[in-house]
């Protein structure tokens, strides 16, 4: 797969998306990384401790966040995007489910859409990454959190996302897909979601898993947002067992050396 300048081997490798929330509100690192100079230095970290992807969010989605107008996410994400294209050589992600965000985003250089909504919640936004020629994720998400079998119904909705996606015109080979923990589902289903990755690695498309300090880990360990580190790296210790591509975190470096002990004891015969 390739996103941006970069091939990824997803047959034999899990990625990091290193998350970049320039944002005052986002449940976890709200206020943190809203000035651009923060911005780009915290990036140029993940880098070094060996993130793939930045995935950059103007608006919080949180549960219970305040949407924001579509100017005021461009005006937070643009001038991070544009700098990190000069400085930093990785593909960037835009954290969007919007169309005139993720076109805005894209003019300025970002490489893949993060949409939570799986092309569901704007129609547009699936022509727009078709017309860049970019990569997208599209994550599971329900407006309605009712399932008759929970993993069968959320593949079920992934795979009318990817069909939304291919019918735009983006390329088979530049969807990822989001089984979505923490979005439409209760807390026992998303344990069952975590259980059942396997399910997903099964599919036509890559999956990435974002779990980085949600609930379903404080719910579990019965620990605040700054202290659930160790019960992500759980997750992702899961995700790379099951061969995820990708998986989307806060702190890059301690996932990125679990990951690379995971791959270790993978590749053995």
């Amino acid at each position: 797969m390739i996103i941006g300048n970069k091939e990824f081997d997803l047959t034999n490798r899990t990625y990091v998306m290193g998350i970049l929330n320039v944002t005052p509100d986002s449940f976890s690192d709200g206020g943190c990384w809203n000035n651009l100079d923060r911005a780009l230095a915290h990036a140029e970290k993940m880098k070094e401790e060996g993130a793939a992807i930045i995935d950059v969010g103007g608006e919080s989605t949180r549960p219970g966040y305040t949407q924001i107008s579509d100017e005021e996410e461009i005006e937070r994400v643009v001038p991070v995007i544009e700098a990190l294209k000069k400085e930093i050589d990785l593909p960037i992600s835009i954290d969007t489910y919007k169309s005139t965000v993720a076109d805005a985003a894209l003019s300025a250089g970002a490489d893949l859409v993060n949409d939570i909504w799986g092309f569901l919640y704007d129609e547009k936004i699936a022509a727009v990454t078709a017309k860049y020629d970019a990569a997208c994720c599209l994550s599971h998400n329900r407006e309605v959190p009712v399932y008759e079998n929970l993993v069968p119904d959320v593949i079920g909705d992934l795979t009318k996302s990817a069909q939304i996606a291919l019918q735009a015109g983006v390329r088979k080979d530049a969807i990822i897909l989001d089984p979505g923990v923490g979005f439409a589902k209760s807390y026992e289903e998303n344990l069952t979601i975590l259980k059942h990755l396997d399910e997903f690695t099964r599919l036509e498309y890559p999956i990435l898993l974002g779990t980085s300090r949600k609930s379903v880990i404080g719910l579990t360990l019965d620990l605040p947002k700054d202290q659930r580190e160790e019960g992500t790296l759980v997750t992702t210790v899961l995700a790379a067992q099951a061969h995820c591509g990708f998986v989307r975190v806060h702190d890059v470096e301690k996932n990125v050396r679990a990951i690379k002990m995971m791959e270790a004891i993978n590749g053995v015969r």
